[in-house]
């Protein structure tokens, strides 16, 4: 599929993508980055009716759309035979994170594909490590592979889109995502996040190479009035943008029960924050493509992911 055509849905289920692969991802013990998140997201799902597929592994060359070559050659190398490897302080390798996160861009790449080719309007990708936090050639808070902006990548050179989106709602801001797009005119990049905060990037003057990024800060202890509003802003540019794919950077930790943020949204924000995003997509005639990247109170990650996927899944009034 070339330009910004495709063919007509055959529903909205919703294709959700996930692999066990995942799970073998693993940080010491007390790491908030831990095995049981993609489980409390499956489980909070299991009872939708979504469209079930493997996240395939990515071939190195959707990989090599942001990453240098050498960067990975890199993250091979480091991987370990046994055991864990720190790359810094909070970011780490055991011997199956380097296809975990393979198999996140897989799954990202394949559901742009089946988007674009109109097997549907969404798609949610269950898949760990997160990606946002990992520039062209540094891993760091906790992400190895920029997902989303690969993702967003694959739709304007290999589908051939003029214009895409990737926003960000995870508390913290996407650096990675940002510094991998940064020089993109084709790629809109927006993003809310708690400042400050780790990684201490996403200032309103931070505004890409052509003026197509747009940061909106929050404070401490804001809710969901705040949350409405920025996003309201966010699709209000969406729409003016008209991108072909929407790519969404899901991160749940902007939760009042989150441990390692301090924004008071509720699991009904991230239905609101969503529809917002998933109405303008829909103006645009954009499908959207949703990755998993924060989250850490079990519990909150489980009932915001789901509001996130039911908000997805609903028909057009």
């Amino acid at each position: 599929m070339r330009g910004t055509e495709r063919a007509p849905s055959l529903g909205r289920m919703t294709i959700l993508y996930t692999h066990p692969a995942s799970d073998a991802h693993v940080n010491p013990p007390g790491h908030p980055e831990q095995v049981a998140r993609r489980r409390a997201v499956l489980d909070a799902l299991a009872d939708l009716d979504l469209d079930r597929r493997e996240a395939p592994l990515a071939a190195d060359a959707e990989v090599l759309r942001c990453h240098p070559e050498r960067y990975l050659a890199r993250l091979r190398a480091a991987v370990p035979a046994q055991g864990r490897v720190a790359l810094d302080a909070d970011t780490g390798m055991s011997p199956g994170s380097l296809d975990a996160a393979l198999r996140a861009v897989g799954g990202a790449c394949a559901a742009v594909d089946a988007l674009l080719g109109g097997e549907d309007d969404s798609a949610f990708v269950a898949m760990r490590p997160p990606g946002h936090h990992a520039e062209r050639e540094t891993p760091m808070g906790f992400c190895l592979l920029g997902t989303a902006a690969i993702a967003a990548m694959r739709a304007l050179d290999h589908h051939g889109l003029g214009r895409v989106a990737v926003v960000d709602f995870d508390v913290h801001h996407g650096n990675g995502t940002q510094d991998l797009l940064w020089d993109e005119s084709r790629a809109f990049f927006a993003s809310t996040h708690q400042m400050p905060l780790y990684p201490g990037t996403g200032a309103a003057t931070e505004r890409g190479a052509h003026g197509q990024i747009m940061n909106v800060p929050l404070r401490p202890g804001s809710g969901g009035i705040e949350a409405r509003a920025a996003w309201q802003a966010i699709a209000d540019r969406l729409r003016d943008w008209q991108p072909g794919l929407v790519v969404v950077s899901a991160g749940f930790d902007a939760h009042a029960d989150d441990p390692l943020a301090s924004l008071e949204w509720q699991d009904r924000d991230f239905a609101t924050v969503t529809a917002l995003i998933r109405d303008a997509a829909r103006d645009c005639g954009a499908p959207v493509v949703s990755v998993l990247e924060g989250g850490y109170d079990l519990a909150a990650l489980g009932r915001s992911a789901r509001a996130h996927v039911e908000t997805l899944k609903e028909p057009p009034r």
